[in-house]
């Protein structure tokens, strides 16, 4: 039996998901995200568990609207090629099963900029500021991941208005849930 554990930033991002559903809310961030998310593993039995993380997204590149599974996250904030110059791997792409091809770039910039977001689309589709750090923490358990975001923003100024955006992601995301997770 499969048993399914939620994971997101903030309560504005699941407050529509069905009510038997655990929720664990990291706050914003990688290392929240990763912290509070091999807490939450640490603390249960992970038979059966699956993590599904949910949230709102920025979009990387026009056209793109809805939800998306993710295949892979990216770690944007770390500065991979000095790290492999060094001779280490800076271990900045976690590849998720069940996707749908997508790359999500994650990392600790709420991307605005449109230099930025120009920057991130040559590697990815989506930006948030959390999936890496979950991702991480799950791998590191050893437990079964699903990324589930909604496009809220096109990752420019316009994301400013988050916290009257991010309603419209929370209905699309309660409305998945009751669809795959019932």
């Amino acid at each position: 039996m499969t048993n399914y554990l939620i994971v997101a930033a903030l309560p504005a991002e699941v407050k529509y998901l069905p009510e038997h559903l655990p929720v664990v809310l990291t706050g914003v961030g990688k290392t929240a995200a990763a912290v509070i998310t091999a807490q939450a593993l640490a603390e249960r039995d992970r038979e059966g568990l699956v993590v599904v993380n949910l949230g709102s997204t920025g979009a990387l590149r026009d056209g793109l609207d809805g939800i998306y599974l993710p295949s892979s996250v990216i770690n944007h904030d770390i500065n991979a090629e000095a790290v492999r110059a060094i001779g280490l791997d800076p271990d900045e792409t976690l590849k998720v099963d069940g996707g749908d091809g997508t790359v999500l770039a994650s990392g600790d910039v709420f991307v605005t900029d449109p230099v930025v977001r120009a920057r991130l689309a040559e590697r990815a589709h989506l930006v948030d500021m959390e999936a890496y750090g979950v991702a991480y923490a799950c791998r590191q358990y050893d437990v079964p991941l699903r990324l589930v975001k909604h496009v809220s923003d096109n990752a420019d100024e316009a994301a400013a208005d988050w916290p009257t955006l991010v309603d419209r992601s929370a209905r699309a995301l309660g409305e998945w849930a009751h669809a795959n997770l019932t």
